[in-house]
């Protein structure tokens, strides 16, 4: 949709359309029932998860401080994204204000970096606890996990904030049509008048520096944790190690992935049709937070104790 203008003046946006999917309409009838079963089961499996750590005292440990910190970035990232993406699938409700739709830029690009970030801390508690196990209790302690979420909201808070400030401070002023699902940065601001080269260099660099230094960093950490249980003789311990972080393993290697078939699939947007990495950016929101809390519950034994436990006090 173009917005009218005159002469002598341009009419300012007031409030942008979010175009989900118009090369495939077909796609939003039949994403509409599994993106709901997938933030329904995000949604519970997420509180299942933050009140069985909360009420069962033998879960009160660094680890699953850093578990609860993970399931509210899940939530809050599911929150941002999905609910107006079913409504636009639903009701055709695609007018998302101004505010509205910078607000949901910041906290999806913050949010992103921050579970980012507890990976990365969640990979140094993985390798202190198999790479020197005696000096666990020393190391990984509450006060650590506290300066630990300091250390990740004020990092990503303040590296993330110029993204919407440059998006918002651009000239709006023929289209207002963004051909996405959400109000991702560079599908915002190609629709400016204004030069749009500092907002793209930035997402660029900012991208790779926070998600590219701590996936680096958290690959580093397993090559050590790699080494070290190779190293070990006894029988059995090497399996036992492994274990112990074996579900971090599988949600990073998941969390990896899926952000690398994001970026193949724009570098070669060519090859593949514009709404696959929309859907893709679309999916990253709702399947990671509703894997997070299975694949903890159904690989610790500890959780899944206490899930039970309050399953029977319940009962």
């Amino acid at each position: 949709m173009m917005l009218s203008n005159n002469s002598s003046s341009t009419t300012e946006v007031s409030e942008f359309l979010l175009n989900c999917f118009v090369r495939s309409p077909i796609w939003q009838r039949w994403l509409s029932l599994p993106l709901s079963l997938l933030f329904l089961l995000a949604m519970g499996a997420n509180a299942t998860l933050l009140i069985t750590i909360r009420l069962e005292a033998s879960l009160h440990e660094p680890m699953y401080y850093l578990l609860s910190l993970l399931s509210l970035l899940d939530i809050v990232l599911c929150l941002t994204v999905i609910p107006k993406v079913l409504l636009i699938f639903w009701f055709d409700l695609r007018p998302i204000s101004f505010s509205a739709c910078f607000l949901q830029m910041y906290i999806m690009n913050c949010f992103l970096a921050m579970e980012s970030c507890t990976f990365l801390i969640m990979a140094y508690d993985r390798y202190v606890a198999i790479c020197h196990p005696l000096h666990y209790p020393s190391i990984i302690t509450d006060e650590f996990v506290a300066k630990a979420a300091i250390f990740i909201v004020a990092r990503n808070a303040l590296a993330t904030v110029p993204i919407p400030i440059l998006s918002a401070r651009l000239h709006y002023c023929q289209y207002n049509v963004i051909e996405n699902c959400i109000c991702a940065n560079l599908s915002v601001s190609k629709l400016s008048c204004n030069d749009v080269t500092i907002n793209r260099l930035y997402q660029f660099a900012g991208g790779w520096t926070l998600l590219g230094s701590d996936l680096i960093l958290i690959f580093l950490s397993y090559s050590f944790i790699l080494r070290a249980v190779l190293k070990l003789k006894a029988k059995g311990a090497a399996a036992k190690a492994m274990s112990t972080c074996g579900s971090h393993f599988i949600l990073i290697l998941f969390f990896s992935t899926i952000l690398l078939v994001f970026v193949l699939t724009h570098v070669a947007k060519k090859m593949v049709s514009p709404d696959v990495p929309i859907l893709l950016n679309v999916l990253h929101h709702v399947i990671p937070a509703a894997l997070n809390p299975i694949v903890y519950g159904v690989r610790t034994q500890e959780i899944k104790q206490g899930i039970l436990k309050l399953l029977k006090k319940g009962l």
